[in-house]
């Protein structure tokens, strides 16, 4: 059974051009060539780039931090409420007013007391300036060592600088060592990334950054097996090209270094911009989707590759948006402003509330300082709330 669905799954009409086979990609007379199952060495690789992370981030980025200054905010830590606790991991960390008046009533606190209580549990959630510094840090340094590493191996390549060369002989290329582990390398980092998720990070395009890992894998897996690694070696290099920008203007902005943050986005935002929405469609997609079937027809693994190519594009078109919102704050306000990804720290007092203490509830109502009346509409709904009452439909 197993031999019959490999025998199906490596169709070569799936994956290679017609009239071509899987007999004339065989290592021979001293040539190399790229077999699927040279990528299964990413998996131990991978497990030893999470433990090289660790290492890095405890000896390297944990004294690095704490050379530039970088300062944990200090955190009040909440009192234990069983009640207010449950609902937190149940229910929600973010309720709303409502169901807040309903809370601070079976708690006997007041609303304010109730709100800070909830801001005070999210922050505790919320991961520090130093794990922010550290996770920045190991992806500069390795977008660092990898872009240079394989601009290194591409420099003297024709295909580098006329895209069209990917195609030439193809698919009778051989494979050259250090194209190779260089993208084994990259294929052992995004595996990696999705072992360490549930430890990281997490920003408001996690699920776009999850998408983007998966596709990428794929992408990297499926151009190797199909001996596409010209093509997607050039696809490699235009990302990390300002993936490493990127990761250093988070550092700088985590040690409060604001105009150096701002060169960097300002540089970041321009290489982004030109590798992922000039150079990417005019040379990637365009070579790809045009240029790759002139001397052959169409197959499934070119409809296949230029999908997940287009589906990166996409990815692009999203993150320049999120970009431009930034830029759009810069030039307003003179300075960057946090990223719009992230999610930032509460203080006690959130805006527009006021700093100072409630009066304990009245019937399960909380009264603020200069407040509407307490007869007022929204206060009765309040209070039905709080004496167990459900606002009729």
């Amino acid at each position: 059974m197993w031999s019959s669905l490999s025998e199906w799954f490596w169709q070569e009409r799936l994956w290679l051009p017609p009239n071509n086979s899987w007999a004339a990609l065989e290592d021979r007379d001293g040539l190399v060539y790229a077999h699927p199952r040279d990528m299964l060495a990413a998996l131990p690789l991978a497990l030893a780039l999470v433990v090289m992370r660790f290492v890095f981030e405890r000896f390297v980025g944990m004294p690095l931090s704490r050379l530039l200054g970088v300062r944990n905010h200090a955190r009040r830590l909440v009192k234990p409420n069983a009640t207010l606790e449950k609902y937190f991991v149940t229910e929600g960390w973010k309720p709303k007013e409502p169901q807040m008046a309903l809370l601070a009533a079976q708690c006997g606190l007041t609303l304010q007391q109730t709100q800070r209580w909830f801001r005070r549990r999210r922050n505790q959630d919320r991961p520090c300036l130093t794990k922010k510094f550290c996770e920045a840090s190991w992806r500069f340094a390795f977008y660092l060592c990898s872009f240079f590493g394989g601009l290194s191996i591409l420099y003297h390549e024709s295909w580098l600088w006329t895209p069209a060369m990917c195609w030439d002989s193809y698919p009778n290329q051989p494979l050259k060592p250090a194209l190779y582990y260089w993208y084994l390398l990259e294929l052992s980092f995004y595996v990696s990334l999705l072992i360490t998720l549930p430890f990281d990070v997490k920003r408001k395009d996690f699920k776009e950054q999850v998408a983007h890992h998966f596709v990428t894998i794929i992408l990297i897996m499926f151009s190797y097996s199909a001996n596409l690694l010209r093509i997607g070696s050039l696809v490699l290099l235009l990302h990390d090209a300002s993936d490493y920008l990127l990761e250093a203007g988070k550092m700088f902005n985590y040690t409060h270094r604001r105009k150096v943050c701002d060169a960097l986005f300002i540089i970041f935002s321009l290489v982004f911009f030109y590798t992922r929405l000039v150079l990417f469609p005019t040379q990637i997609l365009y070579t790809t989707y045009y240029e790759s079937i002139a001397e052959w027809s169409p197959f499934f693994g070119y409809y296949f590759f230029n999908v997940l190519l287009m589906v990166l594009q996409l990815l692009h078109v999203f993150w320049s948006c999120l970009i431009l919102r930034m830029l759009y704050s810069f030039l307003k306000k003179g300075r960057m402003e946090k990223d719009v990804r992230s999610d930032v720290e509460e203080s006690d007092s959130s805006e527009g509330e006021a700093v100072q203490e409630h009066v304990p509830l009245k019937n399960g109502a909380a009264h603020r300082a200069g407040a509407a009346p307490t007869d007022g509409p929204r206060s009765r709904l309040a209070g039905r709330l709080a004496n167990g009452h459900t606002p009729a439909t």
